[in-house]
């Protein structure tokens, strides 16, 4: 019998700028069982063209290079371009990051994504931004394979409740019309937690961002508000915390000092 074939990803971005609408899953099935869900939204931009909305919205979208990985000084595509290299890819000539944007004083990206392409139009490799709720930052340079999946050793703490062990199991789609993404931390032959994203595409034009804005006000900080409840409610359920060790950056991450809300809590793998 002939194997079936996964199917091969469509890495080619949607127009851009645009806003994903979201849902976002938590799945704890070890050492007890706990699921939320939530709805919101993502942008997805091009580094070399970000978007820059009417003066009377521009506080509740920025593009900061201080909210993500490299040198807050320089430019958000050099710091992803110079970390790809520092890590064996260099021939990034594009590069496309689904996140959430700055708004007002505020900013919180469990994960972004940032979809790197050649010159000619192929994807080069993903790296994958991780934030934790104690204002640490961590990236991993992954190189999907043809149906998406690519694995990565875990080396940094992101829940009080999981250690820094483990590997992950991940699978991407392109960024395009539709989007999916699924992350599944491994350990000791277990499965104890599953990240699931999902999301459809819409242009962001001025209409559609204002509509997104009264819908959801003030994304960044509602996504770190529900962490943290989710964090209490384990925690209240006497799963035993695990100290968080010293983090050093890896090569092309600097320490994140821009933004002060932190907290010990949170439930993500």
């Amino acid at each position: 019998m002939t194997a079936v074939r996964p199917a091969l990803v469509d890495w080619a971005p949607t127009t851009v700028p645009a806003l994903y609408d979201v849902r976002v899953g938590h799945t704890r099935s070890w050492p007890l069982r706990n699921r939320f869900e939530y709805g919101g939204y993502l942008w997805l931009v091009d580094l070399d063209d970000l978007p820059r909305l009417p003066r009377g919205l521009r506080w509740a979208a920025r593009f900061e290079a201080a909210d993500h990985l490299g040198d807050p000084a320089a430019s958000l595509k050099g710091n992803v371009v110079r970390f790809a290299a520092l890590h064996g890819v260099d021939d990034v000539a594009r590069v496309v990051m689904m996140a959430n944007a700055r708004s007002g004083p505020h900013v919180f990206n469990p994960l972004s994504t940032h979809w790197c392409y050649r010159a000619d139009g192929s994807l080069a490799c993903i790296v994958a931004e991780v934030h934790n709720t104690y204002g640490e930052r961590h990236a991993y340079l992954l190189d999907p394979d043809e149906a998406g999946r690519a694995q990565a050793e875990k080396d940094f703490y992101v829940s009080p409740f999981n250690t820094v062990d483990g590997r992950y199991l991940m699978r991407f789609s392109g960024p395009g019309e539709q989007l999916h993404v699924t992350m599944a931390l491994q350990v000791e032959g277990r499965t104890p937690f599953v990240a699931t994203l999902t999301g459809s595409a819409r242009p962001a034009t001025t209409g559609v961002v204002i509509r997104t804005l009264l819908r959801w006000p003030l994304m960044s900080l509602w996504v770190a508000v529900l962490i943290r409840w989710q964090g209490i409610r384990l925690w209240a359920r006497r799963l035993p915390v695990v100290p968080r060790p010293p983090h050093d950056p890896v090569a092309g991450v600097v320490a994140n000092t821009h933004d002060p809300l932190t907290s010990p809590n949170g439930d993500r793998p």
